[in-house]
């Protein structure tokens, strides 16, 4: 590599490289724009913007702070008192209706017993019907039965009364 240094050094083509290597670094070479506008932009951010997110996230944390140290214990009392207060509502709105829940159950078993008692009644009502109707059935049957018997004999006495007759 020495050897072409200076061969080229004392060559004619030396400005030409020169010239090339001028014309990469502007063409090609970026780096130095590059950081040149990176330079500008961090300036250009810190001037404007300052330390503003700093003291946002400063802010964030502050509130962060006071929410979990006072605010956080006051909602969560409001809410344990409020809940227990539910609670206890609850627990008497439950203790009312199991109570009526009892109430009608016994006035429902009241009801079915006299439902139950008027059915036996009814039933021991018509069972004491049914046995006069037989009784009266009977008691028809027996009178028909005995007119029938008085038929027969007033019939047959009359037979013979016509039988005396029949002879002329």
């Amino acid at each position: 590599g020495r050897r072409r240094e200076a061969l080229a050094a004392g060559s004619p083509i030396q400005p030409i490289i020169k010239d090339v290597g001028e014309i990469y670094s502007r063409l090609l070479d970026h780096r130095p724009v590059i950081q040149g506008e990176i330079r500008y932009f961090v300036k250009e951010f810190e001037e404007k913007r300052g330390l503003r997110e700093l003291r946002v996230l400063e802010n964030l944390k502050n509130t962060i702070f006071e929410t979990n140290e006072h605010v956080l214990p006051k909602c969560e009392q409001a809410m344990h008192d409020n809940l227990s207060e539910t609670l206890k509502r609850l627990q008497a709105a439950n203790d009312m209706i199991c109570r009526l829940q009892e109430r009608e159950h016994e006035e429902r078993k009241l009801q079915a017993d006299k439902v139950m008692a008027r059915e036996e009644k009814h039933v021991a009502h018509w069972e004491e019907f049914m046995k006069e109707q037989k009784n009266k059935q009977a008691e028809v049957d027996e009178e028909h039965r005995r007119a029938m018997e008085r038929l027969k004999e007033q019939y047959s006495e009359m037979e013979k009364e016509l039988a005396k007759y029949a002879s002329f």
